[in-house]
């Protein structure tokens, strides 16, 4: 545990970084006006915060730079949460704006978020997380090609080809059809693949003669399942982070980008509330130098989608922090009363 005198010194360096991008020196926290402690002290502690992993020293600089364990303290425990009133009033505005379309709200919603922050927004929209599967059909097209047609609750019409087995008996693709609507119709799609899994893969196993290969083949219907809606604005601010000098760094972020599934995939989450990941604590490569803020939003009791924020780990993580807050819980507000208005 560090003490009170190491928080302060940690608070202010991770504060200092944040603004500047520059490293962090003895002399200059010592100068600020809430600091009472001496060049050699402060020197003293950011050495033993050092050897404690939370600063890291540049190569260019004899000062000091947060660490990604100094940024995780500073996250859980230093930060202190107020709701900037300029940044309340802007987003709420956003909300009181008449939008008649939930879209076009989500749409503005990542422009002024991105504005406010000069970071990446990202906005998983509901449509994943309400759509559900209504009904499955599987209609042969030739010997050993067949077509599955899914049909959502919202009238949306999937095709999917796919290969089927030669020696597949007509009556298995019967039972693997009725299989598949009883076990999966009104299920989200998001779930598929989980119940695919389980509860289909149980029941193919009881009653579907060569079970194994009829279902890699079935399972192959639904390997281009429903995407995600994703709103992303401000991709061309982390160009201006002092963080992404680095071509390979913008190739890989930008790289990343074009991967709807896989961002979608980063911000499914089944819990509710603010999640910050810094760092290595991302799982996707690309973003192992930046720190990721998600929040969820809702209708009613049930998640509808995730807002995100993505930008150097030497992120305003309290400003981000306040903002995802605001915008989730008006964002699921705006969502109750455009549902109730279009009922």
């Amino acid at each position: 545990m560090l003490t009170e005198r190491q928080k302060l010194i940690l608070q202010v360096i991770v504060d200092d970084f944040i603004q500047t991008a520059q490293p962090v020196g003895s002399r200059a926290i010592s100068k600020k006006k809430n600091i009472s402690y001496s060049p050699a002290t402060v020197r003293n502690v950011m050495a033993d915060l050092e050897e404690m992993g939370f600063l890291e020293k540049t190569h260019s600089s004899s000062g000091r730079v947060p660490s990604e364990k100094g940024y995780r303290f500073y996250v859980d425990n230093l930060l202190t949460m107020q709701k900037p009133l300029e940044d309340v009033t802007v987003i709420r505005q956003i909300m009181h704006d008449g939008f008649f379309e939930f879209e076009k709200l989500v749409q503005k919603c990542v422009e002024v978020l991105s504005d406010l922050t000069n970071y990446t927004s990202i906005i998983l929209g509901p449509e994943i997380f309400e759509t559900t599967l209504n009904q499955i059909q599987i209609v042969p097209l030739a010997p050993q090609t067949a077509v599955a047609i899914l049909i959502t609750n919202n009238g949306h019409v999937d095709h999917h080809t796919f290969s089927i087995p030669k020696e597949l008996d007509p009556a298995d693709l019967e039972k693997m059809v009725n299989i598949l609507n009883d076990r999966l119709s009104g299920v989200p799609i998001i779930e598929l693949p989980e119940k695919l899994n389980t509860e289909v893969m149980e029941l193919m196993k009881l009653y579907v003669s060569d079970f194994e290969k009829s279902y890699d083949y079935i399972k192959a219907a639904f390997s281009n399942e429903h995407q995600a809606k994703l709103y992303i604005g401000g991709m061309a601010n982390m160009l201006m982070q002092p963080e992404f000098k680095d071509v390979e760094k913008v190739r890989s972020f930008y790289a990343m980008m074009e991967k709807e599934e896989e961002i979608a995939n980063l911000l499914k989450t089944k819990k509710d509330g603010i999640k910050v990941s810094i760092g290595h604590e991302n799982k996707v490569e690309a973003i192992k130098d930046l720190s990721l803020i998600t929040a969820t939003y809702h209708f009613g009791d049930e998640q509808m989608g995730t807002i995100a924020l993505l930008g150097p780990t030497r992120m305003q993580y309290k400003r981000v922090i306040n903002l995802l807050d605001v915008l989730s819980t008006e964002m699921s507000d705006a969502l109750y009363t455009w549902y109730k208005n279009n009922d």
